[in-house]
């Protein structure tokens, strides 16, 4: 090769290298009157593409049986059974998950999520062999937040409408034997707060408030282990303010249905230290309660 014919090579190459750092620099310089920093739009132009890829949804789902179930990890595979219902919204995999998506969610005491995740399949499956299942963590999400009696108890309330639902819709499914024991504990509870509230009455001699809240609980939640005090109280509460007649009532009612009662024995000599006895009024409203919850019973 000659020398002018590589001087000429020389040159071009120069040329060439010249325009394109020209262009480059053009495009540095214009980089900032687009509103962001150079950084990061080229950050943006050499990022790594992620495009997001749907996964098998049995693939979706079996991870999140496996998280749940292996490793205990109920979080973990609440996200996983969500993101089945995420990515293939109408499949029959995405049902299934929504119902596993609310029992990890009570499981690792996420109760809103599960109340939550229960009743969308309640409301999407109504015809669903689930749905009794579904219906059941609603209410045993409630029912798991039930306070101490020394607290409001609007959340035993909702477990008992919950319950009740379970039993109205379901009554034949293995969850309402279940739905019934527990709503016998929240009654139990509510019981347990009507005679807190009662027993302070007590203390400040506010006999008459006293008597209402004991009433409630023999009128409402005469099941519960709570009534035989409630009688005993009433024993108590009706000699107090010289209603005899009604103190006797207690008494005998009390004797009646639970004689071995050490709450009986109280009642008893409450009315004995009267020079009265324990007999029963068929027209007063402890026996006409008592009457009705046993007839009901029997029919």
């Amino acid at each position: 090769m000659s020398v002018k014919r590589v001087t000429r090579e020389l040159r071009s190459i120069s040329a060439a290298t010249g325009r394109l750092r020209f262009a480059a620099s053009l495009v540095v310089l214009t980089l900032p009157l687009s509103g962001c920093g150079t950084g990061a739009l080229w950050d943006k132009f050499l990022a790594k593409d992620d495009t997001f890829v749907d996964e098998p949804a049995d693939k979706l789902y079996n991870e999140g049986l496996y998280l749940m179930n292996e490793k205990k990890d109920n979080k973990a595979a609440q996200k996983k059974f969500e993101e089945v219902d995420r990515q293939h919204p109408y499949s029959e995999w995405a049902r299934k998950s929504l119902l596993m998506s609310a029992y990890a969610s009570y499981q690792s005491g996420d109760y809103d999520g599960c109340i939550g995740a229960a009743t969308r399949y309640v409301t999407l499956h109504p015809g669903s062999p689930d749905a009794a299942y579904a219906q059941y963590l609603i209410a045993a999400s409630h029912y798991d937040q039930i306070p101490d009696i020394s607290r409001d108890q609007g959340r035993t309330e909702k477990a008992m409408s919950a319950l009740e639902e379970v039993i109205r819709k379901y009554p034949t499914s293995e969850y309402a034997v279940s739905a019934k024991a527990k709503l016998e504990g929240a009654r139990d509870q509510l019981a347990g707060k009507e005679m807190a509230v009662g027993r302070y009455y007590m203390d400040k001699h506010d006999y008459t408030a006293a008597i209402n809240r004991f009433k409630t609980v023999v009128t409402q939640y005469q099941t519960t282990r709570h009534v035989e005090e409630a009688l005993e109280r009433l024993t108590e509460a009706y000699m107090a303010i010289g209603i005899v007649g009604e103190a006797q009532t207690a008494a005998a009612v009390l004797g009646h249905n639970f004689p071995d009662s050490r709450w009986y024995k109280d009642a008893y000599n409450l009315v004995k230290s009267g020079g009265l006895e324990p007999s029963e009024n068929q027209g007063s409203w402890i026996s006409r309660a008592f009457k009705k919850v046993w007839d009901s019973a029997r029919n």
